[in-house]
């Protein structure tokens, strides 16, 4: 399973933000938006703050893309 985050950079063009904006109103640190820029997984808890700045629900910033593999393999 693959984690994107396009949604979430769509969404920082519509409301007319950038990526250091983000980082200091939701108060996380570049390393998890490089992290959240190469797809890499983040917590809960980053998910959350980045939700409550831009006031959107956590299915309109990330997706899951099943990459075809079983559980178990």
């Amino acid at each position: 399973m693959n984690v994107s985050y396009k949604k979430l950079w769509k969404l920082l063009i519509d409301k007319d933000m950038m990526k250091k904006d983000l980082q200091k109103e939701a108060g996380i640190s570049w390393a998890t938006l490089t992290k959240m820029s190469k797809g890499e997984t983040v917590s809960t808890e980053v998910l959350m703050k980045v939700c409550k700045v831009l006031h959107c629900d956590v299915g309109d910033i990330v997706e899951f893309i099943d990459d075809g593999e079983e559980l178990g393999e």
